[in-house]
């Protein structure tokens, strides 16, 4: 048998470079490299592995947590079909990428976590960074990834690899299961030598394939379909990574069903579909969150079901609502009591497609879908075309964006106040237009995640839409983008703090405490005047060109000089945090404080109160 002898952390690239996946008999490489921050933990093995083979691509980062949230961008631009891997010392930069970590997985987007880890052999401990523990010595800080990753080891012996590798690969591979998978690299293990099979080096591909839904059930789903007066499909983000985009446009054209899209799933319709109605939920546009109250038939497909989806399950009002889940996840295919078909989402659709011929929906339900769509988006304009001065609203700046994106731009946002109003008003042009990290909203992931994303399709001009608050928590990534020579565009809307918490606070009778970026008085209270922070000098620091557009004329021009410039390019702009889209009816369970003295809040909570009434039990 060939062997090569090499250390723990040369074989574990030399495997990583090896592995191939492949969908529909397209065939790639499934890792496009590796972001790493080095230290004494892994400097000498993982680190001199990748200085060793250059031909695995190592990216220099700037934040632990910023560049896993890179490398699920990155994932997720990919349809989960490309990876990276992340490399950090032990200690702090570990455990820096705990929160990224939660937000792979909670997304289901595959993250190769390679944290470096304490002494296996424990007779130098403590070590620098070392967590002790009086109860045992197998104890870490790593141990703090288990319960967010999909699949978690700890590799104490360097032959370990070799069982340990084909998990992590079948688990970040899976479209069921995937999400982080953390292997922890004790130090002195990452630079042992052990004698590998040559077989764990060689190329291999790991099929991704298109299961389908049990035979009985996929007629049931047939027959509910045709008995249903108002159906509605409400499409997840697992249209899009099943690339079910065009068989999803095929059945709503044929059945003339309804498709409301999650965050994830905006873009599984071109806005201007007929059968599609826009964002369902909380941030839902006024038709699909009307439909969605009288359907009486709810096709999840792809969707997870969070919370602003069902907008906190008061969406679906109709007595007798049923529901028939599509999803690859198991879990996900029973939610709501739902029918489930444990399948693909491509080929399902297709095959309903089949068994639907001839099926449609009545007149007036089209009619309604049509009129409906046809008056938002009508309303959408009319946001876009507000000019709200002195200050522009955040609606004027989203459609300013969107012109500028085209059609091929993407858009690349995930908290504050931002993705409620994109989830609405933003026309997505194609299935990878529209980039929302909304599965665990963190702030922090927008420049980072434009750099993934950017890098997952160069070709392709990003536009990151973030706050001000998101963007002091984590931008400093903007650097990474201008070494690695990766452009995007950065539109960075200053509201002086933190405008959706504080429209948030205000509606449950707390006045907007703690939102405001203002400088303490001599009352002792945040209350004066705001704080003096310029963005334009702060981004040009790091690299960037950095312009500023104080009205809407000013914007159009910043973001054609932005398209035009050769590198990354801020465009700061503020806005008034007070002019808002609002919402369109929907509503979402956020607990108001059952006792207080402050007759604001005794109001919320009684508004509150009346709302809990219409949560429902799927059962």
């Amino acid at each position: 048998m060939k062997t090569r002898h090499l250390t723990m952390a040369q074989a574990l690239i030399a495997f990583l470079d090896s592995q191939f996946v492949e969908r529909d008999g397209i065939q790639h490489k499934f890792f496009g490299g590796c972001f790493g921050i080095f230290g004494h933990g892994n400097v000498a093995g993982v680190g001199q592995a990748l200085h060793q083979y250059p031909d695995f691509p190592y990216f220099q980062s700037r934040n632990e947590q910023a560049m896993v949230h890179a490398a699920a961008a990155y994932a997720k631009m990919h349809d989960r079909l490309r990876a990276l891997a992340c490399t950090t010392s032990i200690g702090p930069g570990a455990t820096n990428m705990v929160t990224a970590a939660a937000g792979a997985t909670i997304n289901r987007l595959p993250v190769l976590l390679l944290p470096g880890d304490v002494f296996a052999r424990r007779n130098v401990a403590p070590v620098l960074q070392q967590l002790e523990r009086t109860d045992t010595q197998d104890v870490g800080v790593n141990d703090c990834f288990k319960p967010i990753s999909r699949y978690w080891d700890r590799i104490n012996r360097p032959d370990q690899l070799v069982t340990a590798l084909p998990e992590a690969m079948r688990v970040l591979a899976s479209p069921s299961e995937t999400g982080t998978v953390t292997l922890c690299l004790p130090q002195d293990v990452q630079a042992e030598a052990w004698t590998y099979p040559e077989a764990l080096f060689e190329p291999r591909v790991t099929l991704i394939g298109r299961p389908r839904a049990d035979a009985t059930l996929l007629s049931r789903a047939v027959e509910w379909i045709r008995s249903s007066e108002r159906p509605l499909i409400v499409a997840g983000g697992g249209v899009i990574y099943a690339g079910a985009t065009d068989a999803l446009a095929r059945l709503a054209e044929a059945t003339g069903i309804p498709v409301a899209e999650t965050q994830a799933g905006k873009g599984a319709l071109a806005w201007d579909h007929p059968a599609c109605l826009g964002a369902m939920g909380v941030t839902g546009t006024p038709v699909a969150i009307e439909l969605a109250r009288e359907a009486d038939l709810i096709i999840g497909i792809g969707t997870r079901y969070s919370d602003f989806t069902t907008a906190s399950k008061t969406a679906f009002q109709h007595p007798d609502v049923r529901f028939i889940n599509i999803n690859v996840a198991e879990f996900d295919a029973f939610k709501h009591s739902a029918l489930p078909l444990v399948a693909d989402a491509k080929v399902t659709i297709e095959e309903l497609t089949q068994r639907l011929a001839g099926h449609e929906v009545a007149g007036d339900y089209r009619a309604r879908i049509k009129t409906g769509a046809s008056d938002w988006n009508t309303q959408v304009q009319a946001v876009y075309d507000t000019r709200h001065g002195p200050l522009l609203s955040q609606g004027e700046v989203i459609g300013a964006v969107e012109d500028a994106a085209g059609d091929t731009g993407v858009v690349l946002c995930a908290a504050g106040s931002l993705p409620g109003d994109l989830h609405k008003l933003w026309r997505a042009r194609d299935r990878k237009s529209y980039h929302l990290e909304y599965g665990y909203s963190c702030m922090g992931y927008e420049v980072a995640g434009g750099l993934g994303v950017k890098m997952a399709a160069p070709d392709r001009e990003v536009f990151v839409m973030v706050g001000d608050g998101s963007y002091l928590m984590m931008a400093q990534e903007i650097v990474t983008a201008v070494q690695e020579g990766v452009k995007i565009i950065v539109v960075l809307l200053d509201n002086h703090g933190y405008a959706s918490i504080g429209a948030l606070s205000a509606g449950l009778g707390s006045d907007g405490f703690g939102t405001r970026y203002q400088q303490r008085t001599d009352t002792g209270a945040l209350d004066g005047d705001p704080l003096p922070i310029d963005f334009v000098q702060n981004a040009a620091s790091m690299g960037a060109i950095a312009l500023r557009a104080s009205d809407h004329e000013g914007l159009v021009v910043a973001l054609q000089e932005a398209k035009a410039a050769s590198r990354t390019t801020v465009v700061v702009v503020e806005v008034d945090r007070d002019h808002r889209v609002g919402g369109c009816g929907a509503w979402w369970d956020v607990p108001v404080a059952e006792v207080s003295e402050v007759a604001e809040v005794q109001a919320a909570r009684a508004d509150y109160e009346s709302h809990r009434k219409t949560e429902r039990d799927h059962l």
